[in-house]
């Protein structure tokens, strides 16, 4: 059910274009926007992290092979069974194959990840003593698990710092014009040119927080977007706050609709399907 919005008891000014044209940006300019916009993202979403389940490395590398062209919320809502079921490297190793289809079907594709943790499992046997590696060049040897799924590990499950190119990220670091690369593993290298290494996990998290809550593929917030104003792309959304604000998804909105200069009681018209 929709709710109608409440009407600021004043005018709501809209954030303001950057006083420069982003033409011809130095090197130096782009490395100083760039950590700009991370430390505004840090206020943004201070509390940003994976939004997989997970209490061990495994958990985490099995959680990620199954989040593939699906939903977190799906995958959290599957593995509590499954992990409860397949406890080691050893477990998936012999799994039944109808089985663990069946255990996975709501995450889609269950066939192939089967497949995958069922490698998985017999790859950590054979070759790592049933444990997962903490190095990069070892993990992307595994059964479903490339660069960006080997990230998110290194960086949540060791503390190693990651970039994770996943669609949000990669959508958002090429509309603020950090580059305009393609390919995830350029992606990755050209952004931690960027931002010290020592942030790379988290800039990851907020980043794709932010593309999750704010800057949609169809429809961005650009209106109440912290980083408008070193944002390039600052118009591909509606840019009145009180037209954007119904935009935003999550827990945060609150602060985001705040930081944005929109008043407290604020209540958006309800959610708008953005993508």
């Amino acid at each position: 059910m929709r709710v109608a919005a409440r009407r600021a008891p004043y005018a709501v000014t809209v954030p303001a274009r950057p006083h420069r044209s982003f033409d011809g940006e130095s090197r130096l300019a782009l490395v100083r926007r760039a950590r700009r916009i991370d430390r505004v993202l840090a206020q943004a979403y201070p509390d940003a992290h994976c939004e997989l389940d997970f209490t061990t490395p495994l958990e985490l590398a099995v959680a990620t092979v199954l989040s593939a062209q699906t939903t977190d919320k799906r995958v959290n809502e599957t593995t509590p069974a499954l992990f409860a079921r397949y406890r080691s490297a050893a477990d998936y190793a012999a799994a039944d194959r109808t089985e663990l289809q069946e255990m996975i079907r709501p995450t889609g594709f269950y066939r192939n990840k089967a497949g995958s943790l069922i490698g998985l499992g017999t790859a950590l046997v054979e070759r790592f003593d049933g444990q997962l590696p903490g190095r990069l060049t070892d993990l992307v040897t595994l059964p479903g698990i490339g660069r960006k799924t080997a990230n998110v590990i290194l960086g949540n499950a060791f503390d190693v710092p990651g970039i994770s190119v996943d669609t949000h990220f990669a959508r958002l670091v090429r509309r603020w014009g950090w580059t305009d690369l393609e390919d995830p593993a350029k992606v990755e290298r050209a952004v931690g040119e960027l931002i010290p290494k020592r942030q790379w996990t988290m800039l990851s998290h907020r980043v794709i927080f932010h593309g999750r809550r704010v800057c949609h593929s169809r429809r961005p917030a650009c209106g109440v977007c912290p980083v408008a104003r070193d944002c390039p792309s600052f118009g591909s959304g509606p840019v009145e706050p009180a037209a954007a604000a119904p935009l935003v998804r999550g827990p945060e909105t609150p602060r985001l609709l705040s930081m944005a200069g929109l008043p407290s009681d604020f209540v958006p018209a309800g959610s708008v399907e953005a993508g």
